[in-house]
């Protein structure tokens, strides 16, 4: 793209961005970033981008799924390994639903910003600004803390290069292993509430165990044994983005070095914005989030910017409407891709728009509106005789009780009971898995019904 540089965001309407105060510690830590490393290589990104463009013709599917907002204070290695698992878990479910590939995107090693409500909030008459994620600020509630920060630039490209290194030895070393991964699922269907995902359970240890007798293990295959694991993040603090920005040496063209695939808000999508300006210009895949506020004008404009190629695996809609809300919105907008032509892959975001307030005061998400959007979302795909290529969960491997019900029950009670998020609720990995097994039969019918259809 000969029109196009790098910088080109910085002369567009920016939001959602910190104003820097110390304008030469920013210069210097934006120089120091631009020396470092990629964190990722052109080669993995035209991998996902290959891959995505199967999930929209709904020869694969994408599960993409993550921390809200990675936390400097929160970072280990167990709670890499943890969610990462429960990820591998959730994959095995959905591939023997779906009868594809699953396409396995994190939302981490890079997710460290967040866009918020209002620049500031108020507590006991204090007016402070906003806590935007620890790349740029601090969570305590005090006037140092709050100062937005060039130098947490640094440290979060550190944690996000041990975060990838250790993903990639889990992916490659053997801990994805079929086997194992669907042992840690049996131990989710021994709970008392759980008998309904038993038989699923049941039918992929049959499957395993008949491939183990065909003479297809992890020392004859390959793929069993090691995963394609990608990382994700949203594109929101473009002075980190621009630093990370590379040449691919093989094509001649830039590539966003933070992350495989990034994506755009639904509070930064606007046609002329800052954020636009800089992903059109990237090749990696981009995710585009659609709210309730986005019109047909608008995304038909978007779809032009960020792919004018209409190349497929490029675009991603990530819809976010919340329950009740899915056929209001995703039916005009669907219409309207459709009337373009343009080539999209589809994916539904059921956490954004399900956000309440508990009766005891914690921002929490019921597990039965996060379930029921995604189910809205896959009957207006069926209706629309358009393909439903994947989901987005902001979720976490461990124990947490952010989001009430599921199996195990969270309540409004229960919520302060483990309530460790910096931002938004996520699922815990009960309720992460229980939702891959739900979102299994969803796509296991859809599998039937088209084998049928091709069959009559």
């Amino acid at each position: 793209m000969t029109n196009w540089q790098k910088s080109d965001w910085r002369a567009k309407p920016r939001i959602q961005m910190p104003e820097y105060t110390d304008q030469a510690a920013l210069e210097a830590a934006e120089a120091q970033l631009a020396k470092y490393p990629p964190l990722v290589f052109a080669g993995e990104v035209r991998t996902l981008k290959h891959q995505l463009a199967a999930a929209s013709r709904g020869e694969a599917f994408l599960l993409q799924g993550g921390d809200c907002a990675e936390s400097f204070e929160q970072f280990s290695a167990d709670g890499i390994r943890d969610t990462f698992k429960v990820m591998l878990q959730m994959a095995m479910v959905l591939t023997y639903g779906a009868k594809v590939p699953v396409v396995k995107v994190g939302r981490m090693a890079g997710q460290f910003a967040k866009p918020r409500s209002a620049p500031t909030e108020t507590i006991n008459g204090v007016e402070l600004p906003s806590y935007r994620g620890d790349i740029i600020n601090d969570l305590p509630f005090t006037a140092e803390a709050r100062i937005p920060n060039p130098n947490k630039m640094l440290q979060a490209y550190t944690q996000a290069a041990a975060t990838l290194n250790l993903v990639r030895a889990f992916s490659q070393g053997g801990y994805a292993d079929m086997h194992q991964v669907h042992a840690w699922t049996l131990g989710f269907t021994e709970a008392d509430n759980a008998a309904r995902y038993r038989d699923l359970a049941a039918r992929i240890t049959d499957a395993l165990d008949f491939m183990r007798a065909a003479g297809i293990t992890t020392e004859t295959a390959h793929t069993l044994h090691s995963v394609d694991f990608y990382t994700s993040h949203e594109g929101l603090l473009l002075e980190y983005e621009e630093a990370l920005c590379r040449i691919d040496s093989t094509t001649g063209l830039p590539i966003a070095g933070s992350g495989h695939m990034i994506w755009i808000g639904d509070r930064t999508r606007q046609p002329d914005g800052a954020h636009v300006e800089f992903c059109r210009g990237v090749q990696n895949p981009i995710g585009l989030k659609c709210g309730p506020t986005t019109t047909a004008e608008d995304l038909k404009v978007l779809m032009e910017k960020l792919n004018p190629k209409n190349e497929a695996g490029r675009l991603t809609l990530i819809a976010r409407f919340g329950a009740g809300s899915v056929g209001d919105h995703l039916p005009r907008l669907i219409k309207t891709v459709e009337e373009e032509g343009a080539n999209v892959l589809w994916t539904c975001d059921p956490m954004h728009g399900n956000t309440i307030k508990s009766t005891t005061g914690y921002k929490t998400r019921p597990f039965e509106s996060v379930l029921r959007e995604v189910q809205e979302f896959f009957a207006i795909h069926e209706a629309s005789g358009t393909v439903p290529g994947g989901v987005h969960f902001e979720m976490t491997g461990q124990d947490v009780t952010e989001c009430t019900g599921g199996v195990r029950a969270v309540t409004d009670e229960d919520l302060s009971d483990r309530y460790h998020t910096a931002c938004d609720p996520r699922l815990n990995a009960s309720q992460s898995l229980e939702l891959a097994f739900l979102v299994s039969e969803k796509l296991a019918d859809r599998s039937n019904k088209l084998a049928a259809a091709k069959a009559s």
